[in-house]
């Protein structure tokens, strides 16, 4: 009986104990909110804790960091901005790793208007192409190789409008203050295809793979939520999430 007591109270103490429900600040890059707001989700459902997500530039989030934000699990868009962390000790040593690669879309809002091989680049007719600020955003900077690549960027230079992360780069699309404009794959698809408007998956020939790093930051080493997420990240669940919104995904960690 005594026994029976000790149990119920160890399963008790262990469901109201802080490492059971424990929550985590997690700076999240723009382009990987649809996905993350899903495995936060199920990340919850499947451990008890919460991830609590705020998007933007990695950019912005890397200088945000530097300067004392509360941070404590950090998605980038790209791998340099993790490094970057690392180097300055604001980031736990081995903690890095690849959670997705990332697919870039030439998008309309309106459909037909982007055609599936991209030509509407060459022929031009549009006053307006978006595009996340290359210096914060990897997205950006990959719409700038792409335009190198195909030998359009000197022509559509004038036409460049700048967002200032992906989700603003987007909104400028979808509201039509841009008749098209480079935006993350995962931003207009649903079930393998593009849901509204048109759109050319860019080939990744034409740009440097986008590796989408996770880190674990300084501030959350000895959060037990932090560390749970980026397990959980590696996990089946999460990676069925990341490829149903149109990422490739990364050799097992």
């Amino acid at each position: 009986m005594l026994n029976q007591r000790f149990f119920i109270a160890a399963v008790l103490s262990a469901f109201m104990s802080p490492a059971w429900s424990a929550s985590t600040l997690v700076a999240v890059a723009a382009n990987f909110t649809k996905p993350m707001t899903d495995i936060a989700a199920e990340f919850q459902k499947a451990t008890g804790h919460e991830a609590k997500l705020s998007f933007g530039s990695s950019g912005k989030f890397v200088a945000q960091i530097e300067n004392g934000a509360p941070f404590e699990v950090f998605l980038a868009a790209d791998q340099d901005s993790v490094v970057k962390l690392q180097s300055s000790g604001l980031a736990v040593t081995d903690s890095r790793f690849t959670y997705a690669l990332g697919k870039l879309v030439l998008w309309s809002a309106t459909p037909a208007y982007a055609d599936d091989q991209g030509s509407i680049l060459q022929t031009g007719g549009f006053k307006h192409i978006a595009l996340a600020d290359p210096k914060l955003a990897p997205y950006g900077a990959a719409a700038i190789e792409v335009l190198k690549n195909l030998g359009v960027l000197e022509t559509v230079r004038p036409l460049l409008v700048q967002g200032e992360n992906i989700s603003q780069t987007h909104q400028f699309i979808s509201t039509g203050n841009a008749e098209l404009g480079f935006v993350a794959l995962s931003q207009v698809i649903e079930n393998g295809t593009i849901v509204s408007g048109s759109g050319w998956i860019v080939p990744g020939e034409l740009y440097s793979p986008i590796r989408q790093d996770a880190v674990l930051l300084a501030k959350g080493e000895d959060n037990p939520a932090a560390t749970a997420l980026l397990q959980f990240l590696k996990g089946p669940q999460a990676r069925a999430i990341i490829q149903k919104y149109g990422y490739s995904l990364p050799e097992q960690p």
